[in-house]
């Protein structure tokens, strides 16, 4: 009789039922620890946001500060490498701003068909004579000054005197005046007194010196210390050797401004077209505009301070040889161009007619030279400067000031004679660029 009951099978689970029994499990234990699965994945972004909003924050502020520190950075550089380089690049700005007095001339000599090479040749050959001549000029002028230097010495060494007995005379009636005589009295008996004490102590101390008496010879002689003598550097020695090293510097980067203008001159075509092949499309366009705007200011600026200088010069000479003032070519020359100086102009153009004057040292001579060096330095800045050169180089007197502090405190007395030129071809650049021009308005007047 068969039986009804099944016989036994063990159970044996498939994969696919194995995963979704662990999943099913996975489920249980996530909702017995967060309540539901929804309630879990909202935990697991809340704490992942949490992570990461902190580090976003903090690469903002290194972005941020990688945008301000970069410029800093750069700026610091270029300065440091103008104060080190100052020779090299005052020698190198130097002849092309005489590059662009002499292109003029160039290109008159190339109208009349010589070409461009030799055209240079011959303009920097005469500029070299013309230098030269004047130069003979000069030196022949400080030869005969430097024969009467002991003579203009001594009249400066009066003229110290002079000066420093009136201010102890005015010291003397200052004190006269201020202290009463009680006073002043009780403060000579006690001066007199002191004095007298002192007499007695050096009385006292000569006695004593009679009464000794020299000790015995001693029956050894001492051996003789070996001395060795080192010379050591004085401040003005230092100073000195600092002095000819600098300038065997300036001399030697100056043998090469010949040679760089006449290079800039014949190879100024190639020049230009070489940097305009740097640019495309309507960047080139702009460089060139730009290129020639600079070129236009630094020519009007040098050229016009060249030659509202000469002017004055001739001016001065004359008016210093009608005063018999000697070397008055030399003074009046001097006088002329530093009179050009920012600032300092006026102050700088009195010093040579005034050494001069010490010569024929009368009062009305001096007053004199300060009242024309005076009127012609007001007059040539107030009504010639705007005229010749002011139409060109567009420069507010802040900017000007901001410059003439930062040239000047990197290249000295060449800062203070080209800050102005610098600026205004800087300001030259930024009004021919789109994006430079509220840079270009900013140092505009």
């Amino acid at each position: 009789m068969a039986s009804s009951e099944r016989p036994y099978r063990p159970h044996c689970k498939t994969a696919g039922e194995s995963a979704r029994s662990s999943l099913k499990v996975r489920r249980n234990i996530t909702a017995g620890c967060f309540g539901s699965r929804d309630t879990f994945e909202t935990g697991l972004s809340s704490a992942v946001t949490v992570i990461t909003k902190p580090l976003s924050t903090t690469a903002k502020a290194v972005r941020e500060a990688g945008r301000f520190s970069l410029p800093v950075l750069a700026g610091g550089v270029i300065i440091a490498v103008l104060y080190f380089g100052r020779v090299f690049f005052i020698t190198s700005i130097v002849a092309i701003m005489i590059a662009f007095i002499l292109e003029p001339f160039v290109a008159l000599l190339m109208r009349i068909r010589f070409p461009r090479g030799l055209a240079s040749f011959v303009v920097c050959t005469l500029a070299l004579v013309i230098l030269w001549v004047l130069g003979l000029a000069v030196y022949s002028q400080l030869s005969t000054l430097y024969g009467q230097l002991p003579t203009y010495g001594q009249r400066i060494a009066d003229l110290v005197d002079t000066i420093q007995q009136r201010i102890e005379q005015a010291e003397q009636q200052t004190y006269l005046t201020l202290i009463p005589a009680r006073q002043r009295q009780q403060q000579e008996e006690q001066a007199r007194a002191a004095a007298e004490a002192a007499a007695r102590a050096r009385g006292a101390q000569r006695a004593r010196r009679r009464t000794q008496t020299a000790p015995p010879p001693s029956p050894e002689t001492p051996a003789i210390p070996e001395v060795r003598i080192h010379q050591e550097n004085t401040p003005i020695g230092n100073f000195i050797y600092a002095g000819l090293s600098s300038f065997y510097q300036i001399l030697l980067m100056a043998s090469f401004v010949p040679f760089l203008v006449y290079f800039m001159l014949s190879w100024r075509d190639h020049i230009n077209r070489s940097f305009l092949q740097f640019f495309h499309g309507e960047d080139r366009l702009i460089a060139a505009r730009s290129l020639a705007g600079v070129a236009d200011m630094v020519r009007a600026f040098v050229v016009g301070n060249f030659l509202l200088g000469l002017v004055l010069a001739s001016i001065s000479s004359l008016i210093f040889e009608w005063l018999h003032l000697p070397f008055a070519l030399l003074a009046g020359a001097l006088s002329g161009f530093l009179s050009l100086v920012p600032y300092v102009g006026l102050p700088l153009a009195m010093a040579p007619p005034l050494f001069a004057a010490l010569s024929p040292n009368r009062l009305e001579v001096y007053v004199m030279v300060i009242v024309a060096v005076a009127l012609l330095h007001l007059v040539a800045l107030n009504l010639l400067y705007p005229k010749v050169v002011g139409s060109r180089v567009h420069l507010n007197p802040l900017v000007v000031t901001f410059s003439l502090m930062l040239w000047g405190f990197l290249w000295d007395a060449p800062g203070l004679l080209l800050a102005i030129p610098m600026t205004a071809a800087l300001k030259a650049v930024c009004d021919n660029v789109r994006d430079l021009r509220p840079f270009g308005k900013f140092l505009g007047d």
